[in-house]
């Protein structure tokens, strides 16, 4: 399944590029909080069929952990603002399910310690060297959740260093032009990944893309937060296509 996301992703790379030469460039195009490709009607475009959609699933991990405040209000953007059909919501499935190879990007958050089981930690590396793309945020800024996070990464890719994305990395161009990070409180920390060869395969954020702002019920009490997830969390799907 990911071969095909893989080919509705040069779709839809060719669609982006087919808008932004088209069509002339306006004053409003110029503003860095409106999208770089204009939103194209007509979703068979993207994945060369009508009804091809894009799904995106919220880890199951470390045996029954997961998150309730991650909110799935990305996806309506990315069908709004780009040429992307999705599914508008997030699928919830097991890390040791066969089940995460269907999807092109993951995601995985949440507070407190966990420690990710053997098979878990099997499937995440075949699915991210296979070509999927890993999504993590660290929920209210939890230090403990952090730390188990780090210590997980260097276990399952344990030749490969969590290094900081630089602001000229395609992650920050993608469907919007961000020109940096903002958050709830002060100076947020950066964005980090891991990079196999030139594809970066996880994404983490310590302050958290959660964009709690738009789901109910939840709040990042006492920790920090990147205020303008929501616009990097299109970027991150559109990247996840492309790659």
């Amino acid at each position: 399944m990911i071969t095909t996301w893989k080919l509705l992703g040069w779709n839809l790379l060719a669609v982006c590029l087919i808008t932004t030469t088209s069509i002339p460039a306006t004053a409003e195009d110029t503003d860095k909080t409106k999208p770089k490709t204009n939103v194209v009607a007509d979703p068979a475009s993207v994945g060369g069929e009508a009804g091809s959609v894009v799904q995106v699933a919220n880890l199951i991990y470390a045996g029954t952990k997961t998150s309730e405040c991650f909110s799935d209000h990305f996806l309506r953007r990315a069908e709004k603002d780009s040429a992307i059909s999705t599914s508008r919501r997030l699928h919830s499935v097991k890390l040791s399910s066969s089940e995460v190879f269907n999807f092109p990007l993951i995601i995985m958050t949440g507070e407190g310690e966990f420690t990710l089981l053997q098979e878990e930690r099997d499937n995440l590396r075949q699915f991210i060297e296979r070509g999927g793309f890993l999504l993590a945020s660290s929920g209210c800024s939890s230090q403990e959740w952090d730390r188990s996070f780090r210590k997980e990464m260097s276990m399952v890719f344990k030749d490969r260093e969590m290094k900081t994305i630089g602001q000229d990395h395609l992650i920050f161009h993608t469907a919007y032009e961000i020109t940096k990070l903002q958050a709830k409180h002060g100076e947020p920390k950066p964005l980090m990944g891991i990079h196999f060869g030139n594809r970066l395969g996880v994404l983490y954020s310590q302050d958290g893309l959660n964009d709690t702002s738009n789901t109910q019920g939840c709040c990042c009490c006492g920790g920090n937060e990147i205020t303008n997830a929501e616009e990097i969390n299109v970027n991150i799907l559109v990247y996840s296509l492309l790659q």
